[in-house]
């Protein structure tokens, strides 16, 4: 993935949009095979990386249909050191995904820039991504891509990213003539040879992710890519020379980087054994990385404070989403113009539907198409010149194994950045007057009014304290009952409406759907819920200062019951002195429920 030079963000080029199903587009944050990714806010002002999935990706109906089920899947997922999904889309002319945005720098980038990293910090990180996978591997997702650019280092500790979705391209054109797509350096020998990839395979990458971040050599030797991925498919005959690494570092890579998948280490007696010779806790992160690499990350975060604005000749440009669609999807078409010089802080949009992920063991609702996405837009005119960069494609053909690896020109991402001969990109839309541009996207039909129902109280106004979990710890909130589970486990979430923890991506997670009501009354509650719906996760950030959850919000939503629920956020008690990264705020609530029908 590219991103703007000496920057974590870059201006908007002109060929990109300006907003994406209601969210509206600001930087971008960097460029890969699958995508374009771009800085965005919720509503309540949450940073978020939005993907635009590729378009020839999302023409192909079965990348559709996997990248639904791979993105609902890794939406399951919560656990230590991870970047959550928090919304997606397969139903526009180019699906997408939002996540929480980490202002970090990629150990890719890390290691690039300043080389290996000290071996305390090789093992604390290799222990979080143990516990990530951990989390990952128990909601039924394998990473499949897992590599030095889908690790990000931040001050807060790393983070796994992109988790489950690489495996979406794998129903593609590309795959069906024979390819594997993925990163042969980092590939474990099965999916080198194109066998089943298990949970064990990510443990493969991660050994060779250790020996690459501990002092900047492969276990496999020099070479390409494809030379690299050669040698890992024939591990069984030729191991990894592990002679010259740090004796300490040694029995990682020897539980890592064995042939056979069963006899690899689990993801639990990995994190212990890295704690063990890291020499403090895996979630002590201060000073836990060199001063240069820290003081690069502060400069990103800074940076990602005050984003670059659209520029006169942007404005000018536009809308036009070149190879992307149009700007608004399903809100008409505006101008460029209309979002100049907004700051970040100006910019929260309220994405058009929930982004509550699915509950456990219920029905989840088929994909399909929704009256506010756009239709694919027109062709433009002949020679029309997107702004993306175009690719190299190199195929290799595996001694043996008879598979094709399918790569971009730096051999780390996994798709095509061209479009398909004789296709040609979108024009831009017309630019229109700001004034007549709509200030928001119409609703789905998951967002319309219900209709008229009776409701009975369950209870009212019962006190309900929510109190801000201790680190690596979250609590469950069955609103139901209602009961509270302190030190809930990661993932047992079935039957309960809110989840708030203190993992990696600490935040405050509705699991089902809520909205914030301007009124008491169970007709405005059940409203809110279908009109003024907030996205799945409210960060740390944004419930340290206040912005979405603060005394006097009214929260409602529909339960796992279908009891309809209403909170009244009556305090709000934080200690601001301690910081972003102190305790997380306690909410004194009153609660009542109703009995719909």
């Amino acid at each position: 993935m590219t991103i703007g030079t000496g920057s974590v963000l870059a201006p908007l080029e002109p060929q990109d949009p300006r907003e994406t199903a209601g969210y509206r587009l600001i930087a971008r944050i960097g460029e890969g095979g699958m995508g374009t990714v771009y800085l965005s806010h919720t509503r309540g002002g949450q940073p978020v990386a939005l993907k635009l999935i590729r378009r020839e990706f999302g023409q192909d109906p079965d990348f559709r249909s996997r990248f639904e089920q791979e993105v609902r899947a890794a939406r399951r997922v919560q656990g230590y050191h991870l970047v959550p999904v928090l919304d997606h889309d397969t139903t526009g002319a180019s699906p997408w995904l939002a996540s929480v945005f980490v202002p970090g720098l990629s150990l890719h980038d890390a290691l690039s820039a300043y080389g290996p990293l000290p071996l305390p910090a090789v093992f604390q990180l290799i222990g979080c991504t143990a516990r990530a996978l951990g989390s990952i591997h128990a909601a039924g997702v394998v990473h499949r891509d897992l590599k030095p650019a889908n690790l990000l280092l931040g001050a807060a500790g790393p983070y796994v990213i992109d988790f489950g979705i690489a495996r979406a391209t794998d129903s593609t054109q590309l795959t069906r003539t024979g390819g594997v797509i993925g990163t042969p350096q980092y590939m474990s020998p099965e999916h080198a040879l194109g066998a089943e990839v298990t949970t064990a395979s990510d443990l493969f990458a991660v050994g060779l992710i250790a020996a690459v971040a501990a002092t900047g050599r492969h276990p496999y030797g020099e070479g390409g890519a494809t030379a690299l991925g050669v040698r890992i498919a024939n591990t069984d005959r030729l191991p990894p020379d592990l002679s010259g690494y740090p004796t300490e570092l040694k029995p990682l890579l020897e539980r890592c980087l064995t042939a056979d998948p069963a006899e690899r280490i689990g993801t639990d007696e990995l994190a212990a054994m890295c704690e063990l010779f890291a020499g403090r806790p895996l979630n002590d992160f201060d000073g836990w990385l060199p001063e240069p690499v820290g003081q690069e990350i502060a400069r990103r975060v800074r940076a990602a404070e005050n984003p670059p604005t659209p520029t006169v000749a942007d404005a000018g440009a536009g809308a036009g989403a070149g190879d992307f669609g149009p700007a608004r999807t399903g809100a008409g078409t505006g101008t460029a113009g209309a979002f100049g010089g907004v700051h970040a802080a100006d910019t929260a949009f309220a994405p058009p539907r929930p982004a509550g992920p699915p509950r456990p063991n219920r029905p989840t609702p088929a994909p399909g198409p929704s009256p506010n996405r756009a239709p694919a837009p027109a062709p433009a005119p002949k020679g029309f010149r997107g702004g993306l960069i175009a690719a190299s494609l190199v195929l290799a053909v595996l001694a043996g194994a008879g598979a094709v690896w399918l790569l971009d020109e730096d051999g780390s991402e996994d798709g095509a950045k061209t479009p398909a001969a004789g296709q040609e990109a979108p024009a831009a839309p017309e630019p229109s007057d700001p004034a007549k541009a709509p200030s928001a996207p119409k609703t789905s039909p998951s967002a319309s009014a219900p209709p008229k129902a009776a409701y009975t109280p369950v209870f009212q106004d019962k006190p309900f304290t929510l109190r801000g979990p201790s680190g690596n710890t979250g609590t469950h909130v069955d609103l139901d009952a209602p009961q509270i589970f302190p030190k809930g486990a990661i993932g047992k979430t079935q039957g309960m409406e809110l989840t708030y923890q203190n993992w990696g991506d600490a935040d405050l997670r509705f699991l089902t759907a809520a909205g914030k009501s301007p009124g008491t009354t169970p007709e405005e509650c059940r409203e809110a819920v279908a009109t003024n719906t907030l996205t799945s996760s409210v960060g740390r950030v944004e419930l340290k200062e206040g912005k979405t959850i603060t005394k006097g919000t009214v929260l409602c939503t529909v339960t796992s019951e279908n009891n309809l629920a209403m909170i009244r956020i009556t305090d709000v008690i934080q200690d601001p002195s301690k910081g972003t990264y102190g305790p997380m705020p306690d909410y004194v609530t009153t609660l009542t429920l109703w009995k719909i029908g």
